[in-house]
């Protein structure tokens, strides 16, 4: 299969290089000195207990995908719409896009500009981060949820999903993929704006009682929102899950830490943004999650100003 990356960061990078590996064709996007690197020593993945360097196409020229027959969005949130736009007129009129992004406001836009019969979604669990430029390093448990926003799409969603696990890639199929991408984000938004905050890893909130606790109320606040539109929820047993998933990943920084550090801007708006906006709608106070969108969206700015000032 001819596969698109779009957004060869850590996440795309990784995927992109198994998917290359397992003997599909395969195109990545990217930008920057990790662009650089990769176009001149390859990409190298680092894994737990193995490590190996793929030879591909890397590339910065969107045109150059034009005959792919599956897109992997990985493009941060804020950069979707105007990349999907960018790629509409370019991608064969067949070709099929999956976003495998956090938070569950991509497939929304991405089925306005593609349509819900090209658009599928994907819950990624992994940690992996950019070591260096070029080399991506992943640690813990990888695995994809692949499902279909249309039923009449189910049969091309299974045949993805095949080829994902052909790859050597644990992949499953399911006929409620918002559902899971909810669970995924219940997660991340109880972990990665605080932790963007405060710069603490997983570990460091579950440790600290007063950021646990802060945590916990983001979590509920979160759910709630979810509960009101519809998505199945136990709200003691999901709580249970996702701190119990955070002992597992008790060392990982999440992605809004990495982006901060490394100068990038945050998700904020499809994370805490989303999540306000609906539970506006939705008559629902989130306090917390609003304090965290106000102190965020702050630091997103002084990063921009900064970052223009560097430039």
């Amino acid at each position: 299969m001819r596969i698109g990356i779009v957004g060869a960061g850590a996440v795309g990078s990784f995927f992109g290089a198994l998917l290359e590996k397992g003997g599909h064709q395969v195109t990545f996007l990217a930008r920057g000195k990790h662009l650089e690197m990769m176009q001149k020593k390859g990409l190298r993945i680092k894994k737990e207990n193995d490590s190996f360097t793929v030879q591909s196409t890397f590339t910065d020229n969107p045109k150059q995908l034009e005959n792919a027959e599956l897109i992997l969005f990985c493009v941060k949130s804020n950069d979707t719409e105007v990349m999907a736009k960018k790629l509409f007129p370019i991608l064969n009129s067949n070709a099929f896009i999956m976003t495998m992004q956090n938070g569950v406001n991509n497939e929304e836009t991405l089925r306005k500009i593609f349509g819900v019969g090209r658009t599928f979604s994907c819950a990624t669990y992994i940690q992996s981060s950019i070591i260096e430029p070029g080399v991506v390093k992943q640690q813990g448990r990888v695995a994809l949820v692949i499902g279909e926003l249309d039923n009449c799409a189910s049969v091309q969603c299974s045949q993805i999903v095949t080829s994902f696990q052909r790859a050597g890639i644990d992949t499953k199929h399911t006929s409620n993929i918002l559902e899971k991408k909810w669970r995924k984000f219940l997660f991340n938004i109880t972990f990665n704006p605080l932790s963007a905050i405060t710069t603490a890893s997983i570990g460091d909130i579950l440790d600290d009682k007063d950021l646990r606790k802060t945590a916990e109320s983001v979590c509920k606040e979160a759910m709630e929102v979810a509960s009101k539109i519809g998505i199945s929820i136990d709200m003691n047993q999901t709580i249970e899950t996702i701190f119990n998933n955070g002992e597992r990943a008790r060392g990982h920084r999440t992605s809004m830490l990495q982006d901060r550090l490394s100068g990038k801007q945050m998700e904020v708006e499809s994370m805490c943004g989303y999540t306000m906006r609906k539970a506006e709608n939705l008559n629902i106070s989130v306090p917390t999650i609003q304090s965290f969108y106000s102190i965020l969206t702050y630091l997103n700015k002084q990063q921009s100003l900064q970052n223009k000032i560097i430039n």
